[in-house]
C-alpha cells in the first residue's frame, strides 16, 4: 500500500515536472518569436539565464493560475457570463504579468497586447499536455474523477446505488437526420449504441440496431402542431404544453403576445403547465436541469431561461458559467474555440454567398458570434455541469443542446456546416459517457430530440412578400412597394429573428431583457390592424381589438377578401378558423371547407401532412389562445420542403416534413416506449414513457403521474 502510494505521488510529480518543462520551452519560443516578449535584460544574459527566467516565469504562471484564478472568477461572477468568456484572454495576460514580477531574477517583461497572446498560448499548451498525459494513465484519469466525485460527495447526501438516468435533447435533430449522420459515419458513438458498424441495416428506422450487441432501441416521435422547443420541452420537463399553440402567440386576455424564449413568458407557461398537469416534473427528485427552457421541477438549475429574469438568491441561472471559467484552462480553450467557430461562420457564409447557393438567408451582424456561442460556449458549459451532475451522483439530469439548431436554421438541416455540429455533438455524448464510467451509482443515457427541421426557401425569397403583406392586402391595406423588404416605419409583428434558442441564451447570459417589441400590446387607431406574428412555417393572425376568438363568419364581415386571399394563396397550406355553424373548419384554396369532425374522413388539404395532422389541428383548435387565424405554409411531400414565415431556410414550428418527426434513443434495458403498433405522439406521451422510466428502477421519483394518467 506504501509503495503504490509513492508510486501516485511520483507520477503525479512527474506529470507536473512534465507540464513545467513544456511550458518553459513554450516560453522560450514565443520569447524568440514575439518582438515585445523579452526574457533576458537589457545588457544581455546567458543562454542559462534566459532559462532559469522562462522556467521562474512559467512555474509562478502555473501556480498563480491554479490558485488565484479561481477566486478571481468567483469575484467577477457578477460579470455577465459571455463578457467574463471575452475577458478571459485579458484576464491570463495580467496573471503572466504579475508571474514575470515575481521573478527572482528580475528579468523579463512584455506589453499588455503581447502578454494576452503569451497567457494563451501557455494555457493552451498547458492544458493539451495535461490532458495527453492523462489519457495516456487511464488510471490516473479514473482516480482523478474519483476525487471529483468524493469532494462533490460530501456537501451532500449519501448517494445511493439504484441507477441514475441522463436525458440529454439534441435540439432540432430530426430522427432521419440521426439516422443519416450515422450512416455517413458521422455520429460513431451513437452508431455503436445501436450497434450498427457499417452503415444502416435493415430495420433500423424501425428502432432498433442491426447489430446483437445494440445497447439502445431508436424510436421516433410525432409532434404536436407546434414543433418547437417551447411545446416539446414543456410537455416532456412538466407533463403539459395545453394552450401552447406556437412559439409566439398574441393572448387577448392580457394583452400581451407570449414568446416561449422570453423569461417571464417562460416563468407564466412553466406555472400554467405545473397546475394543469398537477406534479411540479420530471426531476422532482434530485434532479438537475441545464441549458433548458423549463426547470422540470428540478433544484439544481443552471442556464434555465424561465429563472433568468429573476433578481434574487435563487437565481442560478449562471451558476454553470462560475463552475465551468473557473479553471483557467476550460476558459481559454472555449474562447479560442469561439474565436475559431466565429471565423468559421463568416468563411462558410462568405462562400455560400459567392456561390450564389440556393436557398440562402442573410447571416451578418451578430449571427456569427451568437452561433459561436452555442456551438462552443453552450455546448461546452452545459456537458461540464452534465459531468459534474454524474460525478455527484444525482438522480435524473436533463440538458439541451442548441448547437445543431441553431446551425440547421440557416444552413440547412443537410448541409455541410449543419453535419460538422453532429460530429462534435457526437464527441460531447461520447465524453459524457466516458465520465459515466467513474461515476458513484450507474447511468442510463437516453438522448432525444425535440423537433426536427424541415427544408425550404423563405416564403418572402419565392413570392416576394411576407405573410404580414399578404395579411394586410387581403385586409385592403397597401402592400409595401419593395417586395422583398418592410419600409420604413411599417411595425411589422411578424418580422421575429431567428435563431430563437440561441439567441435567447446569449441574452439571458449578458441579462439583456429578451423582449421582441415590448410585452404590452399598443393598440392602433385602425381598429382592424391585425397582429400577424411567425413560427416557423406557422402564421398567427388576431385582431386584438376584438376580446374573443373571431370566428370564419365575423371575419369575412369585416374583411371579405381576407381569407381567399390567404386560402388560395399558392404558398400557403391550410387555415384553421373557428365556425359558428361548425365549430372549427380548415380552409383551403378553391373554396375547400371542411369540419374538424369530417377531417378523418375528408382530410382535404391536410392530406399533403400526413397522418396525425387532423389530430393535431383539432387539439390546438381547443386551446384558449389559439389565434383567430392559424396559417400552416404550403408543404411538398415529395422533397419534405415547407415556406418558412421567418428568415430560416431550416424551420420548425407547424405541420410538413422532418420537423414533426423528432427520436427517442432509449437503453434496451428500459421497457419500450410503445407496443409495437402503436405510435409515441405528443410531447405529453413522451413524459408520460419517460416517467415510467425512473419508476422502473428505484420506486417512484416522480411525486405524480400527469393528470390525465391519474384520472384514467
Amino acid at each position: 500500500m506504501r509503495a503504490e502510494r509513492w508510486r501516485l505521488v511520483a507520477g503525479q510529480v512527474g506529470r507536473s515536472v512534465a507540464v513545467w518543462a513544456v511550458s518553459t520551452v513554450t516560453m522560450l519560443v514565443l520569447a524568440g518569436i514575439l518582438p515585445d516578449f523579452q526574457l533576458r535584460s537589457a545588457d544581455g544574459d546567458s543562454a542559462t539565464q534566459i532559462t532559469v527566467t522562462a522556467a521562474s516565469g512559467a512555474g509562478a504562471f502555473g501556480v498563480l493560475s491554479a490558485v488565484v484564478w479561481p477566486l478571481l472568477v468567483r469575484l467577477l461572477l457578477l460579470v455577465p457570463a459571455l463578457v467574463l468568456g471575452l475577458l478571459v484572454f485579458f484576464l491570463n495576460g495580467a496573471l503572466l504579468l504579475l508571474a514575470l514580477r515575481l521573478n527572482p531574477t528580475e528579468r523579463g517583461g512584455a506589453a499588455w497586447e503581447t502578454a494576452v497572446v503569451v497567457a494563451a498560448v501557455m494555457s493552451a499548451v498547458a492544458s493539451a499536455t495535461g490532458a495527453a498525459l492523462a489519457v495516456r494513465d487511464d488510471d490516473a484519469y479514473r482516480r482523478r474523477l474519483y476525487r471529483l466525485a468524493d469532494r462533490r460527495r460530501r456537501s451532500g447526501p449519501p448517494c445511493p446505488a439504484s441507477p441514475g438516468t441522463v436525458f440529454l435533447q439534441l435540439d432540432g435533430v430530426g430522427h432521419d437526420v440521426l439516422l443519416d449522420a450515422v450512416g455517413k459515419d458521422l455520429m460513431p458513438t451513437v452508431a455503436r449504441w445501436l450497434g450498427i458498424s457499417d452503415g444502416i441495416g435493415e430495420g433500423t428506422g424501425e428502432g432498433t440496431g442491426d447489430g446483437a450487441k445494440a445497447t439502445h432501441r431508436l424510436t421516433p416521435w410525432r409532434t404536436d402542431w407546434s414543433s418547437q422547443t417551447g411545446a416539446s420541452q414543456l410537455g416532456i420537463l412538466h407533463g403539459s404544453n395545453h394552450d401552447v399553440p406556437a412559439f409566439r402567440w398574441y393572448e387577448k386576455d392580457r394583452r400581451e403576445v407570449m414568446v416561449c424564449n422570453r423569461p417571464t413568458s417562460a416563468a407564466e407557461l412553466q406555472r400554467r403547465a405545473v397546475g394543469h398537469a398537477g406534479h411540479t416534473g420530471l426531476l422532482t427528485l434530485d434532479g438537475a436541469s441545464r441549458g433548458n427552457l423549463f426547470s422540470g421541477g428540478a433544484d439544481e438549475q443552471a442556464l434555465v431561461l424561465s429563472i433568468a429574469g429573476r433578481r434574487s438568491r435563487e437565481n442560478r441561472s449562471r451558476a454553470g458559467y462560475f463552475a465551468y471559467f473557473s479553471d483557467p484552462a476550460n476558459a481559454v480553450r472555449t474562447a479560442l474555440s469561439f474565436v475559431a467557430e466565429a471565423a468559421r461562420e463568416i468563411g462558410q457564409s462568405t462562400r455560400a454567398r459567392v456561390r450564389k447557393q440556393r436557398p440562402r438567408v442573410s447571416r451578418g451582424g451578430l449571427y456569427p458570434f451568437i452561433r459561436a456561442f452555442a456551438t462552443v460556449v453552450e455546448r461546452d458549459v452545459v456537458v461540464a455541469a452534465v459531468m459534474g451532475d454524474l460525478l455527484a451522483g444525482r438522480t435524473s439530469v436533463y440538458a439541451d443542446l442548441v448547437a445543431y439548431d441553431e446551425v440547421a436554421h440557416h444552413s440547412g438541416p443537410f448541409s455541410r456546416d449543419a453535419e460538422k455540429v453532429l460530429q462534435r455533438l457526437d464527441r460531447s455524448l461520447a465524453l459524457i459517457e466516458k465520465v459515466a464510467e467513474h461515476a458513484p451509482r450507474p447511468y442510463r443515457i437516453v438522448v432525444l430530440s425535440d423537433h426536427g427541421q424541415s427544408p425550404g426557401e423563405t416564403f418572402r425569397a419565392r413570392y416576394g412578400l411576407t405573410l404580414g403583406d399578404l395579411v394586410r392586402a387581403g385586409c385592403g391595406r397597401p402592400v409595401p412597394r419593395r417586395a422583398t423588404g418592410i419600409p420604413p416605419g411599417f411595425r411589422h409583428w411578424g418580422s421575429t429573428r431567428s435563431g430563437a434558442e440561441a439567441r435567447a441564451a446569449v441574452r439571458a447570459a449578458l441579462h439583456i431583457p429578451v423582449e421582441e417589441g415590448g410585452e404590452q400590446y399598443r393598440p392602433s387607431r385602425r381598429r382592424s390592424e391585425p397582429i400577424v406574428l411567425a413560427s416557423g412555417n406557422l402564421g398567427l393572425v388576431s385582431f386584438p381589438d376584438v376580446p374573443h376568438r373571431m370566428t370564419k363568419e365575423e371575419i369575412a364581415a369585416r374583411h371579405p377578401a381576407l381569407l381567399p386571399t390567404l386560402a388560395n394563396h399558392p404558398g400557403i397550406g391550410f387555415l384553421l378558423v373557428r365556425s359558428e355553424v361548425h365549430g372549427g373548419v380548415v380552409l383551403g384554396a378553391y373554396g375547400t371547407e371542411i369540419p374538424l369532425d369530417r377531417l378523418d374522413e375528408d382530410p382535404g388539404p391536410l392530406a399533403a401532412f400526413g397522418p396525425g395532422a387532423a389530430d393535431a389541428v383539432r387539439r390546438t383548435h381547443s386551446f384558449p389562445h389559439t389565434a383567430d387565424i392559424m396559417v400552416n405554409s404550403f408543404h411538398d411531400p415529395a422533397d419534405g420542403e415547407v415556406l418558412a414565415f421567418e428568415e430560416q431556410i431550416g424551420s420548425h414550428g407547424g405541420l410538413g416534413g422532418a420537423q414533426g418527426r423528432p427520436f427517442l434513443l432509449s437503453p434496451v434495458t428500459f421497457s419500450a416506449p410503445v407496443d409495437d403498433e402503436a405510435e409515441l405522439v405528443g410531447a405529453e406521451h413522451v413524459h408520460r414513457v419517460l416517467t415510467r422510466w425512473l419508476r422502473e428502477w428505484d420506486g417512484p421519483q416522480v411525486p405524480l403521474e400527469p393528470r390525465e394518467e391519474r384520472a384514467a
